[in-house]
Order: structure tokens, then C-alpha cells, then sequence
């Protein structure tokens, strides 16, 4: 129970992360790869907001599932 606690606390803190701020997601993990780039495309920020979203989503759902389980 105690590592679903952490495992959801940890899916949930990552998925506000990339949902809120992509664009520092962006800059540590995608910005080395380019020496033009300066800034997310618009598809990269859309595609890492959904991502956000389904990760706090699961995050949200491991966390209720571990004090409520089935």
C-alpha cells in the first residue's frame, strides 16, 4: 500500500509538471538534441500536455485505488 501511495504521489507530481510546464520539460530533455531550436513546437507542448494529464490521471486513480481497493 505504501509504494502505491508514493508510486500515484509521484505519477501525480510528473503529470502537473508536464501538463503545467512543458516547456521546461522541453528544455531538459528535448532542447540538447537541436542547435536551432529555441522553444517547443506547438504539437510537442500539445502532445506533453495530454501526456501531463493521463499521468496525474493514473497517478489520481493509484492513489484512490490504494486506500479504496476493489
Amino acid at each position: 500500500m505504501i509504494w502505491m501511495i508514493f508510486a500515484g504521489l509521484l505519477l501525480m507530481g510528473l503529470g502537473a509538471l508536464y501538463f503545467l510546464r512543458p516547456d521546461l520539460v522541453w528544455k531538459y530533455t528535448e532542447q540538447w538534441k537541436s542547435y536551432r531550436a529555441d522553444e517547443p513546437s506547438d504539437f510537442y507542448r500539445l502532445n506533453t500536455k495530454i501526456g501531463g494529464a493521463v499521468f496525474f490521471l493514473v497517478g489520481l486513480a493509484g492513489l484512490i485505488f490504494s486506500f479504496f481497493p476493489l
